[in-house]
């Protein structure tokens, strides 16, 4: 029971991450290079924020750290968004071998790799010590504790690395265009759905995976919209059924959302 619980929950945390990374980054060596660059700038902020949570007098208060550990993590993203911006001009001269794929053919292509980065050291930092304790002998829901917490928690981290890849989308266009709602949306919505968690606690379970995936799909759309995405298209792709050419699958260029 232990390992068909640690393997569905695996599954469910790291299962969309696992098909983002083998269908769109892993034939490329210059996207990894990329991806492991922002996971390493998502661990130092953490590793930063929670120096500061250490040395304050409030961090016995848990809002305190998230707010810390968010806005560590959103000053780290524009970090990432400027050194990248500055060696854009030298990967629009790198290839890779044997697809003739420039990295830089679709601005947003870096914002995804970026934030898909984040999104791995995020699920990774968030479940793994769940996953090593569900293993077995024991499982959840003992002694009175929910049984829901393994499940939740796997949700909760999907929802989390795929929000870090939407949010490094909404991210970098808000910079590149100026859009001062789409910047104000990342860290809020970040600081809103980093914030709910701590119902956990309580085992209020559904009032964190409620306003999460409410989040998540505001973000996917607002991503979608932002990398040239329409009804129209996806009618067409849709069309195509499982027949459609095996090309990039990156976004098509367009004008960015406003």
């Amino acid at each position: 029971m232990t390992i068909s619980e640690f393997v569905g929950c695996a599954c469910i945390a790291y299962g969309p991450l696992l098909a983002m990374f083998v269908f769109t980054i892993m034939q490329d060596p210059i996207r990894i290079i990329i991806l492991i660059a922002a996971a390493f700038f998502w661990l130092v902020s953490l590793l930063l924020s929670s120096v500061f949570w250490f040395i304050l007098p409030l961090k016995n208060t848990l809002i305190f750290g998230v707010v810390m550990s968010v806005l560590f993590q959103e000053f780290f993203r524009y970090l990432i968004y400027r050194l990248l911006r500055k060696a854009e001009a030298g990967l629009k001269k790198v290839s890779v071998p044997d697809t003739n794929i420039e990295i830089t053919n679709n601005k947003h292509v870096l914002a995804y790799v970026a934030g898909l980065g984040f999104g791995t050291m995020s699920g990774a930092f968030a479940l793994v010590n769940v996953l090593a304790d569900i293993s077995g002998p024991a499982t959840m829901g003992l002694k009175g504790s929910s049984s829901l917490f393994t499940i939740i928690s796997a949700v909760l981290t999907s929802c989390f690395v795929l929000l870090h890849t939407f949010w490094g989308v909404i991210f970098f266009n808000a910079i590149d265009t100026h859009n001062h709602m789409q910047l104000a949306w990342v860290v809020g919505s970040h600081l809103l759905v980093s914030s709910v968690t701590l119902f956990n606690s309580r085992m209020l379970y559904f009032s964190s995976v409620i306003p999460a995936i409410t989040v998540l799909v505001c973000s996917a759309y607002m991503a979608f919209m932002i990398c040239g995405g329409s009804c129209r298209k996806c009618k067409v792709v849709c069309g195509r059924g499982g027949g459609g050419a095996q090309g990039d699958v990156t976004p098509s260029p367009s004008n960015s959302a406003t």
